[in-house]
């Protein structure tokens, strides 16, 4: 569309030839009022001496020598405008609402240069016409536009094609009139200036005081012209450019621009149940009234920071300085924050110059009036459960795991231990009154340091670590096969030998997972301590060579002990730093990749795997197994700073469009530890609430276990319950024994504010303290084909009361708990014979090592140990190598 200058500029062209003859005949004839062009409305004179009454005007010099009403009129509604003025005989007015309160006034006695009979003004008044109909608008646009820049006494600047002058306009009138102030330029002239705004995206430039430069795509708190004689400071880098002047901007733009009311508090249209509340102070003492901030130079609104906020699971709310959000709880807000006059908060938000999002040091306060967001339990004495210890340690372990022998695993980093210890011990809990009879000492290799670690699905559950700390130990493949029982020494060890078995690649912090096609899968970690990563996955028995994955190369170091789950509709879930993916279970191609992991409410960079360590786990399956599976993730932190997560996020990756969902936890934790449990709940215990894992990089300890409950509803699962004494920070994990209570062992910070622990507690759930008596059965058949139905004899308990519960056996490391998956399976009793229903196939639970309980109400019985899905990898058969010994398949 043709500028109004231009437009009337070829008006004009077309009266050149009539306009002598035109005033010839003029002469002798007097002017008269004017009513208007059919369709305008004649408003009569308006005062336009102190500030233009119209935004747009003509800026040749002299004025048009044809103009008249009927040519101004029509310039200006073809270019979109609803108002018109003619003013000093040749001056055309455009704009869409009366400006700088323009006000009717005598003196528009002026002929115009077009039509000696017609009035256009005079000096410093305008004939003022509107669009028959029309009415003002709230904002003021477009803003004008004109070829014709004011300079000094030099040449005009070069400005960028589609970039022209706009005027000079108020400052500080209502507030500043253009955000996002550049930093100072010694230099600087109206070509550097609007460089800088293209750069940065933006279409309307502002220079102020000679050295000041503005960037914003339209004019703010209803600003409002200026005479161009105003903005007289010459620019610093160019004194014959005039670069604004005191409380005066001269603003340049690529097209026309919005001029936006003064902004007013939004009260109404607020997201959810969110409630303005006032003006409210901060920083008060240099103490923040909400925590969490959030900075959107260009985005930020009322909506947009209060979704944050209320997703998140806060309920107090606010903005200040127009760009920053903050999040916090109405309860925490210092009782020297008070609240204010209103009109104190006058900042526009930077993503909506409508409204009002504070000003400096006060917030814009608004409150969460719906249903709590969160709902937490507190439960008290037996029901929330009860810490003891149990043992005294030999090692600090780094890798626990439950045996089918009942016994417990404890792998320790090398030289970690006290002095003469193996480096491997295995517990048994039959003696755990018995520091000298319950420990076996076992031996390993190489070093165990941030390895991973599987009980595999052969006919004897061996256990497997793979990877650990530098050189030979990063390819270490080691195995155990559990011998003895409960009370009775067995006498196998560990079995490795680096120069037979070996993984392809060194791998410390990688991450195992038993396929459901019985295969090992390993992924990820580093080369060793800070070195480059291994961007690999590799398959046991070896099967080719490793696979390059861009994504393990892109996000390292923040992606170690990636999660890894089989999903029931096949391929494999991968969750690492805080992005997560669907893998094609035989190309490992990406099937899909999913939605950000969300992080802290203030920080998407927020992740979950090491070192930035939150847990993840499967919530239970149960009969007909067509729910998808809900995978939860619990705890973190964020990188650089430490700030640990205080929340879990959930997904259901099989399902199209899968979003996350957010629940805010009582406390931050970062090394997070969770164990399942047989009543369908999971623990969450250990770590920090401060810092990221590693050597002394935690600070604070959480000594609360929170107890989450997938039964209730979102945001009401989870339940506070009792503390230990016992700081337990890096290298520490929690593991579920067959007689249900959790096994809580560790801390190896290597910092000398908190111990190494070789401490062993327990931590007893609520339903071993109610008193009831365990139910207890006999089992015959223990290696369950899918799909299969076995019985067993319940002994004690309530059958009317019955569930069964199986739960993956679990090798628990930095907070991982590999093979978690707990089910709910089918069955039905007749007399005190129930016979339960294996899960129907490898994806619904892949082939794996479970311990079976049943439950008579809360309370469980002690676990037996059961296969389901046989071998199919054919692992007993490997490796068949000299120094190892197999079970056969």
């Amino acid at each position: 569309m043709l500028t109004v200058d231009a437009q009337i500029t070829a008006v004009n062209a077309g009266y050149v030839e009539l306009l002598p003859r035109a005033l010839t005949a003029l002469a002798t004839r007097a002017p008269t009022t004017n009513p208007g062009p059919p369709g305008w409305l004649s408003l009569g004179c308006y005062n336009d001496s102190s500030a233009r009454t119209l935004s747009t005007g003509m800026a040749t010099a002299g004025g048009s020598p044809a103009l008249t009403v009927a040519i101004c009129t029509t310039a200006c509604v073809t270019a979109g405008y609803s108002y018109a003025g003619v003013e000093y005989g040749g001056e055309c007015y455009c704009g869409n609402s009366i400006l700088n309160g323009g006000a009717p006034a005598s003196g528009c006695t002026v002929a115009c240069n077009g039509n000696a009979t017609e009035f256009c003004g005079g000096p410093w008044r305008l004939n003022l016409y509107q669009v028959s109909g029309a009415t003002t608008s709230s904002v003021t646009t477009p803003g004008s536009v004109s070829t014709t820049v004011p300079t000094g006494s030099g040449t005009a600047p070069r400005l960028p094609a589609g970039w022209n002058y706009g005027g000079c306009w108020v400052d500080n009138a209502n507030g500043r009139i253009m955000l996002n102030q550049q930093a100072g330029n010694s230099m600087m002239t109206i070509e550097s200036c609007i460089t800088t705004c293209v750069n940065l995206g933006y279409k309307v430039a502002g220079m102020e005081f000679s050295s000041q430069c503005f960037c914003d795509n339209s004019l703010r708190n209803g600003a409002a012209t200026a005479p161009d004689g105003d903005c007289n400071m010459g620019c610093v880098g160019s004194a014959s450019e005039m670069c604004g002047g005191p409380n005066r901007v001269s603003v340049y733009s690529n097209g026309q621009f919005g001029v936006n009311p003064v902004p007013t508090t939004q009260k109404r249209g607020l997201p959810g149940q969110w409630k303005y509340v006032g003006c409210l102070q901060d920083n008060v003492g240099g103490v923040r009234s909400l925590p969490y901030q959030l900075i959107y130079t260009n985005t930020n609104n009322v909506s947009t920071c209060l979704s944050r906020c209320s997703a998140y699971g806060y309920g107090a709310g606010g903005m200040e300085y127009g760009q920053e959000c903050y999040c916090g709880d109405a309860s925490a807000i210092p009782a020297a924050a008070q609240l204010v006059p209103e009109s104190q908060c006058n900042m526009a938000c930077s993503g909506d110059p409508t409204s009002i999002c504070g000003s400096g040091n006060l917030l814009s306060y608004y409150a969460w009036t719906g249903t709590p967001l969160q709902q937490w339990s507190y439960p008290t004495g037996n029901a929330a459960g009860l810490y003891q210890f149990l043992i005294g340690g030999v090692v600090i372990p780094l890798i626990t795991t439950v045996g089918i022998n009942g016994k417990i695993t404890f792998q320790e980093k090398w030289g970690t231990g006290a002095p003469n210890t193996t480096g491997a011990y295995e517990f048994d809990p039959f003696y755990d009154n018995n520091f000298n009879l319950a420990w076996r000492a076992m031996h390993v290799k190489t070093d165990i340091f941030c390895a991973g670690g599987l009980v595999l699905p052969d006919k004897v559950g061996r256990q497997l670590t793979v990877g650990g700390w530098s050189g030979v130990s990063t390819y270490g493949i080691r195995l155990y096969w559990p011998d003895g029982s409960p009370g009775v020494n067995g006498t196998n060890d560990w079995q490795e030998n680096p120069a037979e078995l070996q993984l392809q690649n060194g791998r410390w912090y990688p991450s195992a997972m038993i396929m459901a096609n019985g295969s090992i899968l390993v992924v990820g970690g580093e080369s060793g301590s800070n070195a480059p990563p291994v961007p690999t996955i590799e398959i046991l028995p070896r099967v080719g060579p490793t696979i390059y994955m861009d994504w393990l190369q892109r996000t390292d170091p923040n992606n170690l002990y990636p999660f890894l789950i089989v999903l029931p509709s096949g391929g494999i879930f991968v969750g690492y730093y805080n992005e997560a993916r669907i893998l094609d279970e035989v190309t490992f191609n990406t099937i899909r990749t999913l939605p950000p992991v969300p992080g802290a409410v203030n920080n998407d960079a927020g992740g979950r795997t090491y070192p930035l360590e939150g847990t993840l786990v499967p919530l239970p399956q149960y009969p007909p197994y067509t729910d998808p599976l809900t995978l939860l993730v619990c705890g973190g932190s964020t990188p650089f700073g430490g700030n640990a997560l205080d929340n879990c996020v959930s997904i259901q990756p099989e399902v199209p469009n899968a979003q996350w969902t957010i629940e805010r936890m009582p406390s931050k934790r970062v090394m997070t530890c969770m164990a399942p449990l047989p009543d369908g709940t999971f623990l969450m215990l250990n770590g920090a609430h401060q810092g990221v894992a590693g050597f002394g990089l935690g600070k604070d300890p959480n000594f609360n276990a929170i107890l989450y409950d997938p039964s209730k509803p979102v945001n009401q699962r989870m339940s506070i319950m009792a503390n230990t004494t016992i700081a337990r920070m890096y290298h520490s994990e929690a593991l579920l024994m067959p007689d249900g209570r959790v096994l809580v062992t560790g801390s190896d910070p290597q910092d000398p504010m908190f111990p190494q622990e070789y401490r062993v507690e327990v931590f007893l759930p609520p339903y071993l303290l109610s008193g009831l008596p365990r139910p207890a059965y006999t089992i015959q058949q223990r290696d369950w084909a899918y799909g299969g139905t076995y019985q067993i004899q319940v002994t004690a308990g309530n059958i009317a009361n019955l569930k069964v519960s199986l739960l993956g056996m679990v090798s628990s490391t930095h907070g991982n708990s590999f093979g978690a998956r707990t089910f709910f399976p089918a069955f039905s009793c007749a007399v005190n014979v129930c016979s339960i229903t294996a899960p129907p196939n490898a994806h619904v639970s892949p082939p794996s090592w479970f311990m079976l309980f049943i439950l008579d109400g809360p309370t469980p019985s002690k676990a037996s140990f059961i296969r389901i899905g046989g071998d199919p990898g054919r692992l007993g058969n490997w490796p068949q190598l000299p120094d190892f010994k197999i079970p056969g398949v």
